[in-house]
């Protein structure tokens, strides 16, 4: 089922927090979606900031994608099965965006 943001606003969080997958902390910005070492996010999220998602599951990056001028990572939740793309943040692990520009985003069920 798709979302939309409807008369939803973004809502800033600065936030810390140890990635849950590789361990790492992670100094938040109010924008940080994800962690900028391994890529991993969390599903927290109903509309963006507003930390409502009851699931709380791992996103996997399983690609990435270009997209008017900017590069998105493609994500699935590894609990509840949700896809979603963030926006990737210049303190991002520029080798892990490489390798996952191997990763042909048609194969993960995105048309």
């Amino acid at each position: 089922m798709r979302q939309i943001m409807t008369g939803k606003k973004f809502i800033r969080k600065i936030e810390d927090f140890t990635c849950e997958f590789c361990g790492k902390k992670v100094k938040g910005s109010g924008y940080t979606d994800h962690c900028p070492y391994c890529l991993f996010s969390k599903h927290v999220d109903l509309f963006p900031g507003d930390r409502k998602a009851k699931c709380k599951g791992l996103m996997e990056p399983l690609g990435v994608m270009k997209q008017k001028g900017k590069w998105r990572i493609y994500y699935r939740c590894l609990k509840c099965g949700r896809k979603r793309f963030n926006k990737v943040d210049s303190k991002d692990n520029w080798k892990m965006i490489t390798a996952l520009s191997a990763n042909p985003l048609k194969l993960h069920g995105l048309n």
